[in-house]
């Protein structure tokens, strides 16, 4: 019978002193939590999976409680996501309970959080992202990006500004979340991961680690190299496979 694997990380990095980072896989939410290896879980084919990581913004408050509202929430309303228009409504949603916690909180105004996934169906992959949390397509030496960075780049002058989240501001902002749609393929896997990862680890070296290694092994080695090149930043790494 197919099914999906996914295999997962979360971890605080070398650097930061609070883990403001949350995952999501199916019913099964990981958040401000490190896993000491990574968690490898399978799924049936067939009911809407969702795996995602969301990044808590630095530089405002409780980064940690909008990241993991988002991720359980998503939870909660996975298997009812079969389609990019639903998808979309759900992360709309997201972003309004942000503000809605933070506006019953005052210690949580302004919090806010990156999104990014995958949700796999029978026949097919929505890949989402709100921010600089990322998603690639993955095949035999190729990786390709489906995400659209919300970030000033480096040509501007504040590089590394997200210019998009759920939640940040002090009242409501409405999201455009960007969607790619397509087929599901058993040649494909995604890799989904916070900007932990690929402030520190180029495109390359993802690609050269996606070649050798799969599952499991290959999100320990990309988080190694995350880890070896000084690890800044909090570390969150997805990889889903279909499988027969």
């Amino acid at each position: 019978m197919p099914y999906i694997e996914v295999s997962a990380l979360s971890h605080i990095g070398n650097v930061r002193d609070r883990h403001e980072d949350s995952l999501l896989a199916g019913p099964w939410t990981l958040c401000a939590t490190v896993t000491e290896r990574p968690q490898t879980l399978v799924f049936p084919l067939g009911t809407p999976l969702p795996v995602a990581v969301a990044d808590g913004l630095g530089g405002h408050p409780a980064g940690e409680v909008s990241s993991a509202l988002v991720v359980r929430q998503l939870a909660e309303i996975g298997p009812l996501l079969d389609d990019g228009d639903r998808v979309r409504e759900a992360l709309s949603a997201c972003n309004r309970e942000v503000y809605a916690a933070a506006a019953h909180d005052p210690a949580l105004t302004g919090m806010g959080t990156t999104v990014a996934g995958v949700v796999v169906t029978a026949d097919l992959v929505v890949a989402f992202n709100v921010g600089d949390s990322r998603v690639y397509a993955t095949g035999p030496g190729d990786v390709r990006q489906l995400s659209i960075d919300d970030r000033l780049s480096a040509d501007d002058l504040a590089p590394g500004i997200v210019t998009q989240a759920l939640g940040g501001s002090d009242e409501l902002v409405a999201i455009h979340p960007h969607l790619t749609t397509s087929p599901l393929s058993a040649d494909a896997s995604y890799l989904i991961c916070t900007d932990g990862l690929t402030d520190t680890v180029p495109t390359g070296v993802l690609t050269e680690v996606l070649r050798q290694h799969e599952g499991g092994r290959a999100v320990f080695e990309l988080w190694k190299a995350a880890i070896e090149a000084g690890g800044p930043d909090n570390i969150t790494i997805a990889l889903v496979r279909p499988r027969t």
